[in-house]
């Protein structure tokens, strides 16, 4: 009986602490979309859901250590958008929507974009437990591209800097807009024409279709 007290205990403990990380990070992406990812401090992002320092160290020691659990949590985002993609026939099918998924995931959340595929938390590495999380989406990625006849890894590489290349100039450049999210469907047909990787058929789906694709920072490449 006691045993099982002990079970009930921890696991109501356990479920109090992650209701707490998610209210940090919810917090913590909060503070970047108002503020930039470097404008706000642990203090004031302590503030903002009730905990004194010595209990937010608990969970995050630094703003490094925090950056890495915003990273973690942006990279499980795309992966459950990349889950609910559609089932395709057509491999181009997927990789269109794929790119335009990727495009809306940065206009949807700029800082979170930043943190994940751009420099702008000088001094941040990410931790191997992270980085695993976005090599998951570079592989998901990497299948889509070869299904599609893609499998030279410098085509790869180009595929990621084409869709980080449109990402980045629509967030940068029309953010309430869809300048650079229109350009998607035309840059997948190039970019696949130029390789002859396949012979295209004609686009299926709407531009609306959600999903994803990624890019490692650091030490890696995306997808």
């Amino acid at each position: 009986m006691l045993d099982e007290d002990a079970g009930v205990a921890g696991g109501a403990r356990a479920r109090r602490r992650a209701e707490t990380r998610r209210r940090i990070l919810d917090a913590a992406w909060a503070l970047s979309a108002e503020r930039g990812l470097t404008g706000w401090s642990l203090r004031e992002l302590g503030a903002a859901v009730g905990l004194r320092a010595p209990s937010l160290y608990g969970y995050a020691a630094s703003k490094n250590d925090l950056f890495d659990l915003m990273f973690a949590d942006g990279y499980r985002q795309l992966l459950r958008q990349v889950d609910e993609l559609p089932v395709r026939d057509e491999p181009v099918d997927r990789l269109r929507d794929v790119a335009r998924g990727f495009v809306r995931f940065a206009m949807a959340e700029p800082a979170r974009f930043q943190l994940l595929f751009q420099y702008s938390a000088p001094g941040f590495v990410p931790s191997a437990e992270s980085m695993r999380l976005a090599r998951r989406v570079l592989d998901d990625g990497a299948r889509a591209l070869a299904e599609a006849g893609v499998t030279d890894p410098a085509d790869v590489d180009l595929w990621t800097a084409v869709l980080t290349g449109l990402a980045s100039q629509q967030v940068a450049n029309d953010p309430a807009g869809d300048r650079w999210l229109r350009l998607v469907d035309v840059a997948v047909e190039r970019f696949l024409r130029s390789g002859q990787a396949v012979s295209l058929p004609a686009a299926t789906t709407s531009p609306r279709a959600a999903s994803a694709s990624s890019r490692t920072r650091a030490k890696s490449s995306s997808v």
